[in-house]
């Protein structure tokens, strides 16, 4: 969930680290701080922004042309200027930076404790610094010294270290948490997510797990933690500059609500085949044949991308008459779920490093399901890991609320349901229908964002409402959970989602003139129901924001706060009907004062367990 990056070469390090960080910083932004190696070490750090850290570093002269730094997301130890990284051992001649948790950091310290250690902060991470010290000790080489220390250590790391005995030269480290080595000439750039790379370099090589990287400006080699030569591809990242800027909007999140139509195009480009009403998905061709013979699927999954999923349990339920259930990825491996070979289990990720995801990816592979993915990075560790999968092609989300990331793991769903579909009963005339209806969203995505002035003035309505319910029905339940976690995630504000037909069995009694609901209603086969659930609010005075369907003027009788979306297919309604909800939990945000691409206590890429 850190942001870490490293940079080795002929230029000055400072602006390079500065830059990565303000790229990195949707990755945690509790402290942050850099060290700069040339001749002497130079470390700054401090408790909060990035801002911060430029402030504090002012005019001072921080010279180096190799150097590591880091932002935060707190997990042992306030986020305060002691916890902050870079780290170091007790002489300062180790410096370190890292994302992940040491979980056995509390017997290695006390051990190290006992041999005279001294520790300046609370961090799990600063651990590890002592033991490479205790391991040079006995061991001349910086690098044995770290593979010895690692051995030693349970947890999950993303770790650059330096050492200033041995200048010239940067090791980094990977288990279970991002990290990608960029290329330049006679340079090299390390770092968590490609987002700091992209200004320097496009050529990029993934660590994997249990591999060490010893760089310095000339070359580079990857071991294993078995003394093993790794031999690593290049890849190219396929992300432009533009994408990892705001280009003239107010926050990343506003801009990413509105890349959704292209966002989708991109989803479905070369995928569809109209005519036939097939979907063409390249990424599952060389497994196919296992699709065949699958009689359940598992889709397992964290966050936004879970209530994705259960949206992928009632399309592929209703139109490939395919058993689903949908797991949470933090309770799949502590289960004992019922795999066998006709299982088929989908990884569904935005940054393909959740680290729950992950794990429970590793539980299914080994009992011995087909394993797929539903990832937006490319090259990311689920991508790696899984048999087959599909790109959402989304391009790089940098706020952390996911938005454009879940309309394409919709749409990806969409595709997966018609692709299995057409395989088994689906006919051609609903094969087709479902493609035509799906190449139409982005124009009527587009529709809903050109009512964002309305959406901006119920949301000021509705600014100072402390509680919201969010209700929906069959293919809109799970956007009602969606539509709550927007609002809890960026304004702060409680909120609750719920299956509308739950709501007389208990939220009922929170609804008074002070208490706020947004329901779903469009005009599908749960319309009426809606209805009745609009005239039992409306009894007790309850106020209602409603999502409905283009033209639909009955249901202005309940409410003057209606949005409405256009008419489609009502398997693919809730890629329209969460955009609305987007916006509204947008501006509530904003005129509430909140940061929205930085949420407290929330980063974007959750890679700890």
């Amino acid at each position: 969930m850190c942001g870490i990056i490293g940079y080795i070469g002929k230029k000055e390090a400072l602006p390079i680290l500065i830059e990565g960080l303000r790229r990195l910083e949707y990755r945690g932004y509790d402290s942050a701080g850099l060290v700069v190696f040339n001749q002497e070490i130079n470390c700054i750090k401090v408790a909060g922004r990035i801002s911060d850290l430029e402030k504090k570093i002012g005019a001072e002269k921080v010279e180096g042309t190799l150097g590591l730094a880091h932002t935060r997301w707190a997990t042992h130890g306030a986020p305060n200027e002691i916890n902050a990284h870079p780290h170091s051992d007790c002489s300062g001649r180790v410096w370190l930076v890292h994302n992940g948790i040491i979980e056995n950091y509390r017997q290695l310290k006390d051990g190290l404790i006992k041999k005279g250690h001294k520790f300046a902060s609370e961090t799990d991470s600063e651990v590890i610094a002592h033991l490479v010290e205790e391991e040079e000790k006995s061991e001349k080489s910086f690098i044995e010294a770290v593979r010895r220390a690692l051995l030693k250590i349970s947890g999950t790391y993303g770790l650059l270290l330096i050492d200033k005995d041995e200048p010239g030269k940067i090791i980094a480290a990977r288990l279970s948490s991002p990290l990608l080595l960029g290329i330049g000439k006679n340079e090299y750039y390390l770092a968590s997510d490609a987002a700091a790379l992209l200004p320097y370099t496009r050529e990029v090589i993934y660590l994997d797990d249990g591999e060490m990287a010893i760089i310095n400006n000339q070359d580079f080699r990857v071991l294993t933690l078995k003394k093993e030569e790794s031999k690593k591809e290049v890849s190219l990242i396929d992300w432009e500059i533009e994408q990892v800027e705001k280009t003239g909007f107010s926050h990343f999140m506003l801009k990413e609500i509105f890349e959704q139509p292209e966002a989708i195009r991109n989803a479905i480009r070369g995928r569809l085949i109209k005519d036939e009403g097939l979907a063409k998905l390249g990424g599952l061709e060389q497994v196919k044949d296992k699709l065949k013979e699958v009689k359940r699927i598992i889709i397992i999954s964290c966050g936004t991308s879970y209530y994705a999923g259960l949206l992928g349990e009632y399309m592929l339920e209703e139109y490939a008459t395919i058993p689903v259930e949908v797991e949470y990825a933090s309770e799949f491996r502590y289960r004992k779920p019922i795999i066998d070979k006709g299982t088929a289990v989908i990884v569904i990720s935005q940054s393909g490093e959740t680290a729950d995801s992950l794990a429970a990816l590793r539980e299914a592979k080994m009992k011995g399901a087909l394993t797929l993915g539903i990832v937006n990075v490319v090259g990311s560790s689920i991508a790696r890991e899984t048999e087959a999968g599909v790109y959402n092609h989304a391009g790089p989300e940098i706020g952390v609320a996911s938005t454009k990331s879940f309309t394409s793991q919709l749409i990806i769903l969409a595709l997966l349901t018609l692709f299995l579909g057409r395989a088994r009963q689906m006919s051609l005339v609903t094969g087709k229908r479902i493609a035509e209806e799906i190449s139409a969203l982005p124009e009527k995505i587009q529709f809903i964002l050109d009512q964002t002035d309305k959406i901006k003035t119920i949301a000021k309505k509705y600014q100072d409402f402390k509680n919201f319910l969010y209700l929906g029905r069959k293919y809109n339940f799970p956007i009602a959970l969606e539509g709550a976690l927007k609002l809890k995630e960026i304004s702060y504000l409680h909120a609750e989602g719920y299956a509308a037909g739950e709501m007389k069995h208990g939220p009922i009694a929170l609804i008074d003139q002070n208490f706020a609901t947004v329901l779903l209603a469009p005009q599908d086969s749960v319309y009426e129901k809606a209805l009745s659930n609009l005239e039992e609010i409306k009894a007790r005075g309850g106020q209602i924001v409603a999502v409905t369907t283009f033209g639909n003027q009955e249901i202005e009788k309940y409410t003057q706060d209606v949005i409405y979306i256009p008419k489609t297919l009502e398997m693919l309604t809730p890629v329209l009907s969460v955009v609305p909800l987007q916006l509204l939990a947008y501006y509530i945000a904003v005129l509430r004062g909140c940061d929205v691409d930085k949420p407290r206590n929330l980063a974007k890429s959750v890679t700890v367990e």
